[in-house]
C-alpha cells in the first residue's frame, strides 16, 4: 500500500515553517529591541495649551448670636471662555456665534461690557462707567486707534480685525464682537480678572454646552452667595468681584485671584479673612481639539470659617420696621416733598459687653436681591447703601447736654444743688448781636427760672447748659477744650472699635475749626456755648451716640463696640474665637455719673420730663434724653433720642436719629417700639404716641 505522506515531503515542509517562523521571530525581535529610535516628526504636531484653573473654596457661612442662619453659599456653574484655545480654531467666530444663539435661546443673561449699543444705530453707550471708559482707552490705544474714533467706524475696523465674515449680519457681528473684546481686553490689561461668559447658569443650559463640546468654552463650578434674610443689609454687606482698589491688598499681599470675590462691605468686608478660606489650583493639559491630556490639582481648596454675629436677626427686623414705620406716619402729616424725611438710624447694643444686637439704616435695601437690584439701588439718590448708622454724621442736640453737665461736675463749675436762673434770653453777649435763648422761653415767653442740674436735664433747658458752657475753665477757648475733652470721655468724636467702616465724627475744638474752616475760623465765646447746648459744630454717628448713653448707663465704663461674637472651623468642630468684652476707657468720677444718671431718669419719670408723655408710666423704667436739632437752610429740625433700660438694672441702650425729624420727642416711639418687643416678656403696655414737640 502506497503511503500518503512520504518522510522526505514531511521533513521539507517542516523545514520550511520553522525557517518562516524563525523570519517572523528575529523580525519581531528587531522591531522590539533594536528599532526603539523615534519615529519621523509628525510634520503637522498637536498643539497643546495649558489652562490655569482656581478652586473656589466654599465661603464660610454668617449667623446671628442665636445661630440662625443669614449668608451662605451654594454650587453654581459659570461659564467661561479661553482665549488661546478658540484662537487654535479657524471657526472660532461661528464657535462664538453658536454660543450666543444658545444663551438667547435658554433666555441665559450674559457679560458684555463693551461699550457700544446691541442695536442699530450703534452708538457708545450713554452711561459708560468709569471701568469701561478705562478699557476702551487702553484698547484705543494699544491699536493705535483714533480717541475720537465713531462708534460705527471701530465696529467696521473690529469686524475686519477678527475676521467675522460679511454673511453675518451686522447685530450678530456686534454681539461676537462684544465676546472677542473680552477676550482681548485681558490680553491688553493683564490686571483683569479672567472672563466669565455667563455666572450661575442652569443644568439645561449646562447640557447644551456640554452637548456642543464647543472650542474653548468651559463650565467651571464657583459658589454664589445667598442671603436669607431681607434685613440687616448694612450689618451683613456684600461680595463682589476685586475693585481696582483692593488688588493691592487682595492680590498683590494676600495672593487671591484676579476673578475672586470679596467683601465690599459690612460683615462680609470685615470678616473677609476669616470667611474666605484658600482656594485651590489646578493646571489642565489640552489639545487644541479640546481633549484633556493632563489634570495636576496643586492645591485642594479650604473652605472658611462660619462667623456668629452679635446681632439679633429678630430683634434687627422689629429695629427697621420701627424706623421705617416711624417715618412713614412722620411724612403723612407733611404736605410739601422738601419736607419729607429721607434718612434717619437706629442702634441697639448691650450695655455690659458692648456687642451691637441691631442696628438700622433708613432708607436700606433687601440683602437677598441685591445682585437683581443693584443698579437700581446704586442709582438711588437717596443713597440706600449708605450705612447712616455707623458713617453719619449729626449734630447731637440736646443729647450732648450729658457731657456739658458732667464738664461742669467735674472741673468744678457746678455742684449737684447748683441753681442757675433760668431767665429765658443769655445777653451777656447782646452788644455783639449773640442772645441765645431757651426754647421754653422760645415757646412761652419765659424761662423756667431757677433749676440744678439734674432739673436742667429733665426740662432740657438751654440756657442753664449755655450758663455752664460760659463758665467752664473760663469760657471761650479753654471751655471749648473741656467740652471736647470730656466728649471723648464718652466716646464721642473717636472710633468705636467696630470691625465695620465707621466715620469718627467731628469734635469741635479751635484747633479744628482753624484747620477746617478757611472762612470765619476763629473760634468765639459763641461757638463754645453753642457746643455746650449741642448746637454747634459737633457732629456724631448713631453708633457713636448709642455707646455714650451706654456708657452712661454702665456706670462711666467705655466699652468696645463689636459685630463679632464668635468663629466656628468649617466642620463647626471647632471654636475659634469668642469675643469677651473690652473696655477703651473707665471714667473714675462716678458720683457725676450718678448725678447724669439721675437727671436722664428724671426725663422719663419726672413731672416735666421731656419724654414722660412716652414713658411716664411705661412698666420698664427708661432713662432718656431728647434731643432736636436745629439744622441751617432747613425748616424742620432734626430729632435724637438716646436712652437705656431697664434704668436700674441696664440692659440695652438705644440711639435713634431721624434727619427733619422735628424734635427728639416726636422719634422717641421708636425706642417704645424696640422696648416693646425686647422686653415682651413682661407686662408692657402702649405709652401715649406723642407729646408736644420739645427738645
Amino acid at each position: 500500500m502506497q503511503k500518503i505522506f512520504k518522510p522526505a515531503r514531511v521533513t521539507i515542509i517542516f523545514i520550511l515553517m520553522a525557517a518562516l517562523l524563525v523570519v517572523y521571530v528575529s523580525a519581531l525581535y528587531r522591531m522590539q529591541v533594536y528599532d526603539t529610535a523615534p519615529a519621523e516628526e509628525d510634520p503637522y504636531p498637536q498643539k497643546t495649551f495649558q489652562r490655569y484653573v482656581t478652586l473656589p473654596a466654599a465661603r464660610g457661612n454668617i449667623y446671628d448670636r442665636n445661630g440662625v442662619l443669614l449668608a451662605s453659599g451654594r454650587q453654581a456653574f459659570n461659564v467661561t471662555l479661553n482665549r488661546t484655545a478658540l484662537l487654535y480654531d479657524p471657526d472660532r467666530n461661528q464657535v462664538i456665534q453658536e454660543l450666543l444663539y444658545i444663551t438667547m435661546d435658554e433666555d441665559v443673561q450674559y457679560n458684555d461690557t463693551f461699550p457700544i449699543t446691541r442695536g442699530a444705530p450703534f452708538t457708545y453707550v450713554s452711561d459708560m462707567k468709569t471701568e469701561q471708559q478705562r478699557r476702551l482707552k487702553a484698547y484705543l490705544e494699544f491699536f493705535k486707534l483714533a480717541p475720537d474714533i465713531s462708534a460705527s467706524d471701530l465696529l467696521a475696523w473690529m469686524r475686519t480685525h477678527y475676521g467675522i465674515d460679511y454673511t453675518v449680519g451686522i447685530a450678530d457681528a456686534r454681539l461676537i464682537i462684544g465676546v472677542r473684546y473680552e477676550l482681548e481686553i485681558r490680553a491688553i490689561i493683564g490686571t483683569l480678572p479672567p472672563y466669565v461668559f455667563a455666572s450661575d447658569v442652569s443644568n439645561d443650559f449646562v447640557a447644551r454646552i456640554e452637548e456642543r463640546s464647543l472650542t474653548g468654552v468651559y463650565i467651571e463650578t464657583g459658589y454664589i452667595r445667598d442671603y436669607h434674610t431681607s434685613y440687616a443689609a448694612h450689618l451683613l454687606g456684600y461680595i463682589g468681584p476685586i475693585t481696582q482698589e483692593q488688588t493691592a491688598k487682595f492680590v498683590d499681599t494676600l495672593g487671591y485671584p484676579m476673578d475672586a470675590q470679596v467683601g465690599q462691605m459690612g460683615a462680609e468686608l470685615a470678616f473677609e479673612s476669616q470667611l474666605h478660606g484658600i482656594d485651590g489650583k489646578q493646571t489642565i493639559t489640552m489639545s487644541d481639539d479640546g481633549t484633556v491630556l493632563n489634570v495636576d490639582t496643586t492645591r485642594e481648596p479650604e473652605p472658611g470659617k462660619h462667623v456668629y454675629l452679635t446681632m439679633d436677626i429678630d430683634l434687627q427686623e422689629v429695629v427697621e420696621h420701627a424706623l421705617s414705620a416711624h417715618i412713614d406716619l412722620l411724612n403723612a402729616t407733611r404736605a410739601e416733598e422738601s419736607d419729607l424725611i429721607t434718612s434717619g438710624a437706629a442702634v441697639v447694643t448691650d450695655v455690659w459687653t458692648g456687642e451691637v444686637l441691631a442696628s438700622a439704616s433708613y432708607p436700606t435695601y433687601d440683602p437677598a436681591t441685591l445682585s437683581r437690584d443693584i443698579a437700581t439701588i446704586r442709582a438711588d439718590p437717596t443713597l440706600p447703601m449708605f450705612n447712616r448708622a455707623t458713617q453719619g454724621r449729626f449734630s447731637p442736640g440736646s443729647t450732648f447736654k450729658m457731657v456739658t453737665a458732667y464738664a461742669g461736675l467735674h472741673y468744678g463749675t457746678i455742684g449737684r444743688y447748683t441753681e442757675i436762673n433760668d431767665v429765658g434770653k443769655y445777653t451777656k453777649y447782646a452788644d455783639v448781636g449773640f442772645q441765645p435763648c431757651c426754647w421754653y422761653y422760645t415757646l412761652n415767653g419765659v424761662g423756667h427760672g431757677p433749676l440744678n442740674v439734674v432739673q436742667a436735664l429733665e426740662r432740657s433747658c438751654n440756657y442753664f447748659f449755655i450758663t455752664v458752657a460760659d463758665w467752664l475753665q473760663g469760657g471761650g477757648e479753654n471751655g471749648a477744650r473741656a467740652l471736647a475733652s470730656a466728649a471723648q470721655e464718652f466716646g464721642l468724636g473717636r472710633a468705636t472699635g467696630l470691625e465695620i467702616p465707621e466715620n469718627t465724627g467731628t469734635l469741635a475744638t479751635p484747633e479744628w475749626k482753624a484747620k477746617a474752616l478757611k472762612v470765619n475760623n476763629q473760634w468765639y465765646s459763641a461757638d463754645t456755648i453753642l457746643t455746650g447746648f449741642g448746637q454747634g459744630f459737633n457732629k456724631f454717628t448713631p453708633v457713636q451716640l448709642c455707646n455714650y448713653a451706654a456708657t452712661i448707663a454702665d456706670g462711666g465704663v467705655l466699652h468696645s463696640l463689636t459685630l463679632l461674637r464668635r468663629i466656628k472651623s468649617a466642620d463647626f468642630s471647632e471654636l475659634l474665637f469668642t469675643h469677651e468684652p473690652e473696655v477703651l476707657n473707665t471714667i473714675t468720677d462716678t458720683d457725676n455719673i450718678a448725678i447724669l444718671q439721675e437727671g436722664m431718669n428724671a426725663v422719663t419719670r419726672g413731672a416735666y420730663g421731656t419724654a414722660k408723655a412716652v414713658f411716664g408710666s411705661y412698666p420698664v423704667h427708661v432713662a432718656a434724653k431728647t434731643g432736636t436739632v436745629q439744622v441751617e437752610g432747613a425748616d424742620i429740625n432734626d430729632g435724637v433720642f438716646v436712652c437705656y433700660a431697664p434704668a436700674e438694672n441696664q440692659q440695652i441702650a438705644i440711639s435713634v436719629v431721624v434727619e427733619k425729624g422735628g424734635s427728639g420727642s416726636a422719634v422717641m416711639d421708636i425706642a417704645r417700639l424696640i422696648f416693646d418687643y425686647y422686653f415682651r416678656t413682661e407686662r408692657t403696655v402702649l405709652a401715649t404716641p406723642f407729646g408736644e414737640l420739645i427738645p
